[in-house]
């Protein structure tokens, strides 16, 4: 092959060569001249021959030009012939020294393992397709309700929860003497309204009852003596002051029995409706004041408040944790419901018109395009992107039992097929 392309580009230049010689004029020797000049003015070819010599000369390189790219094609298309006829050769050397290989008989393959994969929806069947991102209908951000130091913590990435199952627990300490303060305060609040409500004991009316008959006894003595000092009067036989103070004597008693009647039928009454309203009011007291003792006790347990997988985890043990401030540790995890999960689209405002709440989609993550799963549009956002022109839908999706957590993760790209 090579040595014909030789001889070929061979041929090319003995026929170039020759048509140049050709094209170019012979120079007819001139007589010896007599002078230098005139040899000089010898030498030159006449104009009108080197006009003639450069027209000529551009068909010429033309040609030559044209000749050399045909042979090189020319012997490219030889070699590409030659190199497949020694490969197709090589290949049946091979296979003839080769043992033959006994085939196996085709083996069927199980019902319940052979994979379905649903048809694609014909183009009248589309009516937009859009890209976005899945998210989880619920997430949730885990914080303890109390400002404290976590103690335990039962909290991993990817680790699915029940609902009330317990994650964190903070120190408790301080909250744990708040509330028994609480308690005592209570219970001494209870004890006083129940004194006054069941009023005085009757040991206490009958002492009462026994003041009051003791000093009526002084009474009446008290009053005969003076009644007697006072007839006496007139015999000389008592001086006046005596008079007097048997009679002041006598006008006290009376006051201290009255004042012993008045305090027993207190007694018997029973204390005043007011001191018995305002020792309820303070029992009401005590009791909130021990409510909120015991919620910051019980609070001290974090328990999930959804059944879902864990996120994130946001927190270690040793940490002191404020849900108030943003800028250090304010939450123990993230938690979700990844069986209740959406697709997050921004659909524009030309192509809104194309899709309704209760619209039937075809979902497929772009790590996984060869999974389908179905969803509905379940609304649509009542508010516009006004930087990008567009419309935030939401598609909800239908997660095998199985599947949940598996393929379908927060913040996976989504493509989303809206039919018709």
């Amino acid at each position: 092959m090579f040595c014909a392309s030789d001889f070929l580009r061979g041929n090319v230049v003995s026929e170039v060569t020759r048509v140049v010689t050709a094209a170019v004029p012979a120079r007819v020797e001139p007589l010896p001249p007599d002078t230098l000049g005139d040899r000089v003015r010898a030498l030159k070819l006449p104009e009108a021959a080197k006009r003639r010599s450069r027209h000529f000369l551009w068909p010429v390189v033309l040609v030559v030009c044209g000749l050399i790219a045909a042979g090189s094609w020319f012997g490219y298309q030889q070699f590409l012939q030659a190199a497949a006829k020694a490969q197709t050769l090589a290949q049946k050397t091979d296979d003839g020294n080769r043992p033959p290989v006994a085939s196996a008989p085709p083996q069927a393959t199980p019902r319940s393992i052979v994979p379905v994969q649903a048809a694609a929806p014909s183009d009248e069947n589309i009516a937009l397709v859009s890209t976005g991102y899945i998210i989880a209908s619920r997430r949730i951000l885990v914080s303890p309700k109390v400002i404290g130091l976590v103690v335990y913590l039962n909290a991993e990435e990817g680790r699915l929860v029940k609902k009330d199952e317990v994650l964190a627990k903070m120190e408790s300490v301080e909250f744990q003497a708040e509330y028994d303060l609480a308690q005592a305060a209570l219970d001494l609040a209870r004890q006083q309204l129940i004194e006054l409500e069941n009023g005085n004991r009757p040991e206490d009316i009958a002492q009462a009852e026994a003041e009051l008959g003791e000093s009526e006894a002084q009474l009446a003595q008290l009053e005969a003596d003076w009644r007697r000092k006072r007839e006496l009067r007139n015999s000389g036989i008592l001086t006046p002051a005596e008079l007097d103070a048997a009679e002041a004597q006598y006008r006290a008693t009376v006051k201290r029995v009255e004042k012993l009647k008045a305090a027993l039928k207190l007694i018997k009454i029973g204390p005043r409706e007011e001191r018995i309203a305002a020792a309820k009011a303070e029992v009401r007291r005590r009791e909130a004041e021990l409510a909120k003792a015991k919620w910051r006790l019980d609070n001290c347990t974090i328990k999930a408040p959804i059944a879902g997988t864990i996120l994130k985890k946001n927190a270690e043990e040793g940490n002191i944790v404020d849900a108030r401030v943003m800028n250090g540790s304010y939450s123990l995890c993230e938690l979700a419901d990844l069986a209740d999960i959406e697709a997050e689209l921004m659909v524009q405002e030309r192509d809104v018109s194309k899709v309704h709440v209760g619209q039937r989609c075809d979902v497929r993550a772009e790590a996984y395009p060869n999974r389908k799963y179905e969803g509905v549009v379940s609304r649509l956002m009542p508010i516009a992107e006004r930087s990008k022109g567009a419309i935030p839908v939401r598609v909800k999706i239908t997660v095998p039992a199985e599947e949940v957590g598996v393929y379908l993760k927060p913040d996976m790209s989504a493509r989303v097929t809206f039919l018709k």
